[in-house]
């Protein structure tokens, strides 16, 4: 896809997706209005929507049809919101600005910044099963109702101790513990922490377009690969990126003495493995009938970034 072609349709498919978050954020009222009013500065901070995208793309590349997955699309961002509130606290990262503006619980407090990501992820459970509801006209069959339900387990399971929470801990740890950190330990953080949402978003969609478990697996495949050649992408820009474009410093992982895939393997190779898993995520997709050039342009564009 021809380079003003895809940022068009980018920008037009992003304003189509903040329509949607609007439509399924929570109503500012009650004696809990502050905490909602935290949860939907969160939301409306900005940001790729990638997730939700990914999610719309796969759901249209299975023959995916309808609304059932807008509620599911809302409820994702809802949770990678929540995982960067949470990531901001005091006790986590520290952060008083992300995307330009203040953060979360600079502006509410730590303790609304807690309730906000709290908010957020029970209220993404709420949204995505409006799913059930969500089709007027549209026929509810036993099988789409199986899929939401398909859809529900794979949004959990992602999202949790066996997902991002568990790869948010192993990357905790591997902070403060004393020998080296292993390549091992460094892929599991990567799957777990950044690779598992890109999963749940991608399976999602073609779960809920009706795809087969064999072609489930390969999505999966396909994000786990999208997931890692990403963040080594962003070892490798904290090395040799240039700080305008990235809008940050560089050389902080150096500066803390942080392990990485780079430090580990060097730049070199590095490169060669990302090259080598957008590759094959591409070749998955490929592999696949439905339309899919503007899917496999942003994810190329995603993992080959420069910012």
């Amino acid at each position: 896809m021809e380079t003003q072609e895809f940022q068009r349709t980018l920008k037009q498919k992003t304003a189509d997706i903040e329509q949607i978050l609007v439509i399924y954020l929570p109503e500012e009222a009650g004696y809990q209005k502050t905490v909602i009013e935290a949860m939907n500065y969160s939301i409306l901070a900005g940001g790729k929507r990638l997730r939700p995208m990914l999610m719309q793309e796969c759901f249209t590349l299975f023959g995916g049809n309808g609304k059932i997955v807008e509620p599911f699309m809302a409820a994702i961002e809802m949770i990678h919101t929540y995982s960067l509130v949470h990531d901001d606290l005091p006790s986590m990262d520290n952060d008083e600005y992300r995307r330009g503006r203040k953060t979360t619980w600079s502006v509410y407090g730590e303790a609304f910044g807690i309730l906000a990501g709290d908010g957020l992820l029970n209220y993404a459970f709420e949204t995505a099963l409006q799913a059930f509801s969500v089709c007027e006209g549209e026929r509810m069959t036993p099988e789409r109702m199986l899929a939401v339900v398909e859809a529900l387990k794979l949004l959990g399971r992602k999202a949790g101790i066996y997902g991002m929470i568990g790869g948010q801990t192993a990357d905790i740890e591997a902070e403060e513990q004393k020998e080296a950190v292993r390549e091992e330990q460094i892929l599991f953080i990567h799957e777990h922490k950044t690779a598992a949402l890109i999963q749940a978003a991608m399976m999602i969609g073609a779960v809920l377009a009706g795809a087969g478990e064999a072609e489930l697996e390969a999505v999966e495949k396909c994000a786990y690969n999208i997931g890692i050649a990403f963040q080594i992408q962003d070892d490798i820009l904290d090395v040799e990126g240039d700080s305008k474009e990235l809008g940050k410093m560089v050389g902080s992982d150096a500066q803390n003495n942080k392990q990485t895939y780079v430090t580990i393997n060097g730049l070199e190779q590095s490169k060669a493995a990302v090259a080598a898993l957008s590759k094959e995520a591409v070749e998955i997709l490929n592999s696949f009938d439905g339309d899919h050039e503007f899917l496999e342009t942003l994810i190329l564009q995603l993992i080959h970034r420069r910012s």
